[in-house]
């Protein structure tokens, strides 16, 4: 079975064709959020093999895997490459209609020029075919990078980073940018057994004594800025949801200190903290004239048996029913109302807080910035086709679609950039459709500027690297 992915794919009209061949799919890609390695880039890393490369780490996959019951040897365990390849070919023919199966062809396409569906019978050859392409040069994480026409990458990274893989790769002329963000849950941590370590390691790092909330946020100001020194232009926050109790420095300062000392904090004191960092950081990233991205409503590590074994990250995290749109609308506001809230991109992974994210972008624009708040692209579990319709429908019905900045990978593979394509796709086909059912007139130059406004442009003007 040949040419799955073929010239049209997801494209189900003329229009919507010509939409992605004539003006989407040439545009370059500028991801501003990523998990990739910085350090991967700045030593040009050649991967070992396909398992590697592709499978290690994607916790989307292991989701699948584990679903299909295989055991979890074959998924993060010991056992080898090629064995683990074996049973993720073996999940392949079980993904139909889960977002894995395109995106798992269209990245042997794109980048191995694989056109056949993977599954059992095909596995070693598939796998040994693969293997001998990543081991040459061509296969570095760089070229994979140059491949995809990709301008802009923005890692993801703790305020404690020193970014001396930044450094390096600014400094050898990399053309593509390599740029951090700013991810200080960390800071926010105040219940967290680590917390007073971290700030020992903050303090060392800024050279400035945390002993009282002013010296915390000397050292927090003190990081941003090293940031920003570095290219940084982003924030990043992994929230349940905004943080928005009232509070006073002095109740900050006597928070911090009985933690500091060691005594337990009550949860109202916690979440007391956690608002006064945020308002704090919201007025440091205006003053840089920052974008702030927030990622609202996952639980995450649900598996206590799963985080001990793994850690973090191992994909045994889902969808949350937090309260968003009360504590965010005031966190945004306090902001607002002393000119300090920067721009912001506000992330749903709840399908059914939509219309909240996109009518809250509305309620702060303004300040002569076009599309100031952003509902951020479709996230983490609604990154698939039905999840992107449905945020561009939403955005469309509650706003401007033409303002939107586009998408993102979100993820931690080299090989996850054919994503950008995916949507590119879907977006042509939302808008060819339209033109089809008379929802809007056959103007394709006009509405192929807005298509590549929203994969490229608008991006390249929001964040202006």
């Amino acid at each position: 079975m040949k040419n799955f992915i073929d010239a049209d794919f997801l494209l189900e009209t003329n229009h919507a064709r010509k939409l992605y061949h004539d003006f989407a799919k040439s545009m370059p890609l500028i991801d501003y959020h990523c998990h990739l390695s910085a350090k991967d880039i700045a030593k040009n890393r050649i991967f070992e093999n396909l398992t590697q490369l592709w499978i290690e780490g994607d916790h989307y996959k292991w989701r699948a895997m584990r679903a299909l019951g295989i055991e979890e040897k074959y998924i993060t365990g010991e056992a080898s490459d090629r064995e683990k390849f074996r049973k993720w070919a073996a999940t392949i023919p079980y993904t139909l209609m889960n977002p894995l199966y395109h995106w798992t062809h269209l990245e042997l396409k794109r980048y191995f020029g694989v056109d056949e569906i993977l599954n059992t019978s095909n596995a070693e050859e598939v796998y040994d075919h693969c293997n001998s392409l990543i081991s040459t040069p061509e296969f570095s994480v760089r070229n994979l990078l140059r491949k995809m026409n990709v301008e802009v990458v923005c890692t993801t990274d703790d305020p404690a980073d020193d970014l001396r893989y930044h450094r390096e790769i600014a400094k050898d002329g990399f053309q593509i940018k390599i740029l951090p963000t700013f991810r200080p849950d960390r800071f926010l941590g105040i219940e967290e057994a680590g917390f007073q370590t971290y700030l020992e390691k903050i303090s060392a790092q800024t050279e400035i004594e945390i002993d009282d909330f002013e010296s915390f946020l000397d050292a927090v100001k003190s990081r941003i800025d090293y940031f920003h020194e570095h290219g940084c232009r982003l924030s990043d926050h992994g929230l349940d949801c905004a943080f928005s109790e009232d509070f006073t420095d002095e109740a900050l300062n006597r928070i911090l200190n009985k933690r500091m000392s060691g005594e337990l904090l009550e949860t109202t004191e916690v979440l007391v903290f956690k608002s006064g960092v945020m308002y704090h950081l919201g007025k440091m990233y205006s003053e840089k004239n920052w974008t702030m991205q927030l990622h609202l409503g996952p639980i995450r590590n649900t598996n206590t048996r799963m985080l001990n074994n793994l850690g973090a990250d191992a994909g045994v995290d889902s969808i949350g029913d937090f309260q968003q749109a009360k504590p965010l609308a005031k966190y945004l506001d306090s902001l607002d109302i002393i000119n300090s809230l920067p721009r912001t991109i506000l992330y749903n992974v709840n399908p059914s807080e939509n219309e909240v994210m996109a009518t809250m972008a509305g309620n702060f624009m303004g300040n002569s910035q076009k599309g100031k708040i952003q509902h951020g692209s479709a996230w983490w579990f609604l990154d698939q086709k039905d999840g992107i319709e449905k945020q561009l429908t939403t955005i469309s019905n509650m706003g401007l679609v033409s303002c939107f900045v586009g998408m993102l990978t979100d993820s931690r593979s080299f090989l996850s950039f054919p994503r950008h394509e995916y949507f590119r796709r879907i977006l042509c086909n939302y808008f060819g459709n339209a033109i089809e059912k008379k929802e809007l007139p056959e103007d394709l130059e006009w509405i192929g500027k807005i298509v590549q406004d929203i994969c490229y442009y608008n991006a390249k003007e929001y964040f202006d690297f």
